[in-house]
C-alpha cells in the first residue's frame, strides 16, 4: 500500500473509531477536553507508526491502547508534580500513587459502547437546548463548528461559544457520562433525538466540503437510532426517527453518480435503492403509527420518505399526499425549512406557479437569507415554467451560496441547462 493510500486508510479508521474512542475516554476520565486531546494524540501516533509497520488487524483496539497509555502516563506526571510541590516525591515512580490503580482498572474494563451515555450527558437539562445539540454534534458527529453553524443557520462564533460553555458546565457539574433511567431519561430523549437527526442530515447532504454525502455520519446516526430503539421500543418518535433514517439511507448509493455528481430523484436508478433498509424503515414506521404516534414530527417525516420509497418510479410519486403531510408537519414543527419544503411539495402537486407564490413569501424570512435551497427551489419552478433566463440567474445565485462543491457543480450544470437553444435565439432576434 502506497503512502497516500495508507493515509487515506488511517483517516477512514479514525472516522469510524473516533466517537467510540472519545466516548470511552470521556466516561473513564470525566473530562471532555482531555479525552479529545487523547483521541488526537492516538491519531497522530497512528500516522507516525502505521505507515512503517502497517495498519493493525484491530486498529480500534490499537488506538484505544495508545490513548490509555498516554492517559496513565499523564496521570502519573500530574501526581508526581503535585507531590513535588508538596515535598512528597519519595519513591513516587516506584509506588503507584493513590487513585492510579483504580484508573488502570477502569481502562482495562470492558465497558462496551458508551456513545449513548455521552449523548445523554451532553443533552442534560442543565444545558440550554441549542448548546446540547451543538456539543453532541461536535463530539459524536465530528462536525466542525462551521458545519454546525450551517446546520443551525447560525454564526460560527456563536456555535463555538456554545460548545465551550457547555463543556465548562458539564465539567463543573461533575455529571456521570451514562444513560439515565426513568423520568430523567424521558426528559432528555427529545433533545437526543434532535441531535441524532441533525447528524444524519449532515451525512445525507453535507453542508460544506468536497463530498456531497458523508455515509459515515449516516451510519453513525443509524447505529445510534437503532440503539435508542432498543432502549425505548415503545416510543413512537424513536421509531419514527429510525424509520426516517432507514428510508433516507436506502437512497444513499443512488444519490451520487459514477462521476461523483449529485443525482436528483428523477435521475436516480431506483434499482440501486437498498430494499432491506426500505423494509426496515416501513416496518418501524408501521410500529410507530400503531403506537399512536402518527402526528409526531419524526413519524410524519418518515411518512414523507415512505411516499418516495413506495413509488416504483419517479412519475408514480404521490405528490398530493406529500403536500398534505407537509401541511400537517408545519403545524407540529413550524420552521422556515419546513415551509420551504412544503412550498416545493405544493409546486410538484399543484403546479410551479403555486410553488413560486409560496416561495415568494419566504424570501424575506431572516433565517433563509443566504440559504442556497431557497433560490434553488425558485430556479426549479422558473425552469418548469419556461422562464429560463430567470431560472438561470436563480440557479447561479444558489450555486454562489452553497458551501458544498458537489452541490455547487450540480447547480451550475442546471444553470447551463437554462441557456436558450440557437433556434430560440434566432426567433428572439426576428
Amino acid at each position: 500500500m502506497d503512502a497516500v493510500a495508507t493515509r487515506e486508510s488511517i483517516a477512514a479508521v479514525f472516522r469510524i473509531e473516533r466517537t467510540r474512542l472519545l466516548a470511552s475516554l470521556v466516561r473513564m476520565l470525566g473530562d471532555i477536553d482531555r479525552a479529545e486531546e487523547l483521541v488526537q494524540d492516538a491519531f497522530v501516533a497512528a500516522l507516525a507508526d502505521w505507515p512503517r509497520g502497517g495498519i493493525p488487524d484491530k486498529p480500534g483496539a490499537w488506538l484505544m491502547a495508545t490513548a490509555k497509555r498516554r492517559a496513565i502516563d499523564a496521570f502519573r506526571r500530574d501526581r508526581v508534580q503535585a507531590e513535588k510541590h508538596a515535598g512528597l516525591v519519595h519513591d513516587a515512580m516506584l509506588q503507584p500513587p493513590p487513585g492510579l490503580e483504580a484508573l488502570e482498572a477502569a481502562m482495562d474494563d470492558d465497558i462496551g459502547d458508551q456513545r449513548l451515555g455521552l449523548i445523554f450527558a451532553a443533552c442534560h437539562p442543565l444545558l440550554p437546548v441549542d448548546a446540547r445539540i451543538a456539543l453532541t454534534l461536535r463530539l459524536l458527529g465530528g462536525l466542525t463548528t462551521d458545519d454546525i453553524a450551517r446546520a443551525f443557520l447560525s454564526r460560527e462564533a456563536t456555535i463555538a461559544q456554545r460548545i465551550v460553555r457547555a463543556k465548562r458546565s458539564l465539567a463543573k457539574a461533575g455529571l456521570p457520562f451514562e444513560v439515565p433511567r426513568g423520568r430523567e431519561r424521558d426528559e432528555r430523549l427529545a433533545s437526543v433525538l434532535e441531535v441524532v437527526y441533525l447528524i444524519f442530515n449532515e451525512g445525507y447532504a453535507a453542508t460544506a466540503g468536497e463530498d456531497p454525502i458523508r455515509p459515515a455520519l449516516c451510519e453513525e446516526a443509524l447505529r445510534l437510532g437503532r440503539s435508542l430503539a432498543g432502549l425505548a421500543p415503545e416510543e413512537p418518535e424513536v421509531l419514527g426517527l429510525l424509520a426516517l433514517m432507514e428510508l433516507q439511507a436506502s437512497r444513499l448509493q443512488a444519490r451520487v453518480g459514477t462521476d461523483g455528481q449529485l443525482l436528483t430523484l428523477p435521475q436516480q436508478d431506483r434499482r440501486r435503492w437498498d430494499r432491506l433498509l426500505i423494509r426496515r424503515g416501513l416496518d418501524a414506521l408501521a410500529r410507530a403509527e400503531a403506537l399512536g404516534g402518527a402526528e409526531g414530527p419524526y413519524v410524519l417525516q418518515a411518512a414523507l420518505a415512505a411516499c418516495h420509497a413506495r413509488a416504483s418510479h419517479y412519475e408514480a410519486t404521490d405528490w398530493p399526499r406529500i403536500a398534505a403531510l407537509y401541511d400537517r408537519l408545519r403545524i407540529v414543527v413550524p420552521s422556515p425549512v419546513v415551509e420551504l419544503n412544503r412550498a416545493i411539495a405544493h409546486s410538484m402537486a399543484f403546479g410551479a406557479e403555486t410553488g413560486l407564490g409560496m416561495l415568494a413569501l419566504l424570501t424575506k424570512v431572516p433565517a433563509l437569507q443566504g440559504y442556497a435551497p431557497l433560490p434553488a427551489a425558485r430556479a426549479d419552478c422558473l425552469y418548469r415554467l419556461g422562464r429560463l433566463a430567470e431560472a438561470r440567474a436563480a440557479f447561479e445565485q444558489a450555486a454562489a451560496l452553497t458551501r458544498n462543491s458537489a452541490e455547487r457543480a450540480f447547480l451550475l450544470r442546471r444553470a447551463l441547462a437554462c441557456a436558450p437553444s440557437p433556434l430560440d435565439e434566432g426567433r428572439s432576434s426576428d
